[in-house]
């Protein structure tokens, strides 16, 4: 396997203290905090250890606090319910005594109901474009310090952006962006993984649709941007090993806060998820 995809799977794997209690470690992307990804996918890994098969389908998360990747996270699982059809978990992530993080989940046993959704956009397939995390050596150190490391980390998936966005010299554009992404090698066949990493891959591109139509790109130092909450549905199965299509747009932006919704569909035109956040999008005014 890829080590950057083998190292990611590490990261996801917790150690358990107690009964219902784990320990995470985390991994500096080039972010001055841990990555919101890492935490929800974290999170929902410390919940699947508290249950039996079932699956998750949605899960309702708020950031309380940044995340400091040089320590642990201690996952604390509260069983809110055990039920036949149903099951609910309440994680709180915690650093240094305080809380940084809380999540809701809910598992469901698999059931047979009505079936529809909506289709897939047509796109230019992933084959057509160009990796984003290929960028030169030259474009790279045109970015702020800040901002450079991020972009010289390996990463364990592949992006292809459908829109492309100028992040040196970004013009207002709309706030809808398709993203094709994938992990970087083949991975178990483990439904509980996919999922989790289909939360960690999920805080992803989010927050920057609600930026575009104001020609800001997240590189730029006029601007903070932070996760406040994120939401997630999980529709059908899915392989993070398979090119899945990131459909998001963001609908407003008001009161310092940008808000995005997404869906994601397999290759085939199956939607398997769909996503919701809000994030702090706070203009940067000089002292």
């Amino acid at each position: 396997m890829d080590h950057r995809l083998a190292d990611l799977l590490k990261l996801m794997q917790l150690e358990r203290l107690e009964m219902n209690l784990f320990r995470g470690e985390s991994r500096d992307i080039g972010a001055p905090q841990v990555f919101g990804g890492q935490v929800l996918g974290q999170a929902l890994v410390a919940a699947y250890a508290t249950i039996d098969a079932q699956p998750v389908h949605s899960l309702h998360a708020y950031f309380l606090r940044r995340g400091d990747f040089t320590a642990p996270i201690v996952y604390e699982v509260d069983c809110s319910r055990n039920g036949h059809s149903f099951t609910n978990r309440r994680v709180i992530a915690i650093q240094r005594g305080e809380q940084i993080f809380n999540m809701a989940a809910s598992f469901q046993n698999p059931e047979d109901g009505f079936e529809h959704q909506i289709p897939m956009p047509v796109v230019v397939p992933p084959e057509e474009l160009t990796d984003l995390n290929a960028t030169t050596a030259e474009q790279r150190a045109k970015l702020p310090e800040r901002l450079r490391r991020s972009f010289e980390r390996e990463s364990a998936f592949e992006f292809r952006q459908v829109q492309q966005f100028d992040l040196l010299n970004p013009q207002p554009a709309p706030s809808l962006q398709q993203v094709w992404f994938r992990a970087v090698d083949k991975l178990p066949d483990d439904d509980m993984l996919h999922r989790c990493l289909l939360a960690y891959v999920s805080d992803y591109h989010l927050l920057t649709s609600s930026m575009r139509p104001h020609g800001i790109a997240f590189t730029s130092n006029k601007v903070m941007v932070a996760s406040i909450d994120h939401a997630m549905w999980f529709h059908r199965a899915a392989r993070m090993d398979e090119w899945l299509l990131y459909s998001i747009d963001s609908p407003s932006a008001s009161g310092a806060r940008g808000f995005a919704r997404a869906s994601i569909f397999k290759r085939d035109g199956t939607l398997v998820a769909s996503t919701a956040q809000e994030g702090l999008i706070r203009v940067v005014r000089p002292s």
